[in-house]
């Protein structure tokens, strides 16, 4: 992967700030915008790690946090990552109980997020957040799929 951005897509306003999509009237989710080299890791892979990373069951939020700017969202740019996209969700849903919530939708529009929540973990190490939710789910991450990792990216 060459770099993630944090920001905002799927809703309807434009030039979202944090503060707006927080009220779950925007439309937008929390989203990563991931560039990557496809000659390094593939599409389906980081679908793979995408569906890893969070309850796909889940409506309207992730763990802790609740509301639609944390909805399971999956955006694709053509018909192959759909499908990529759809290929997952079945091969998955035999492993949950409940059924896959995710949205599928194409990518419209992604809106980059304020600096302060670029690199997040890195800017706020004593966030109570950061220590019992994020880090705890990026080592289980890790442990998964220590191929993925960039050797200086470990916790």
């Amino acid at each position: 992967m060459k770099e993630a951005i944090s920001g905002y897509a799927g809703g309807t306003t434009a030039n979202p700030t944090y503060e707006d999509v927080e009220t779950g009237q925007t439309g937008h989710a929390e989203t990563v915008n991931v560039y990557y080299d496809p000659k390094e890791v593939s599409y389906a892979t980081l679908v793979k790690i995408f569906f890893a990373g969070q309850d796909p069951t889940q409506v309207n939020g992730q763990g802790p946090d609740h509301g639609t700017q944390y909805r399971s969202i999956a955006f694709y740019r053509n018909d192959a990552e759909k499908q990529a996209i759809e290929n997952e969700m079945k091969s998955i849903a035999s492993n949950y109980k409940k059924p896959i919530a995710t949205q599928v939708v194409p990518f419209k529009k992604f809106w980059q997020a304020e600096d302060y929540h670029q690199n997040y973990i890195e800017h706020n190490p004593e966030s109570s957040y950061v220590q019992y939710v994020s880090v705890p789910e990026i080592k289980e991450f890790q442990k998964e799929y220590p191929q993925l990792v960039k050797p200086d990216h470990f916790f």
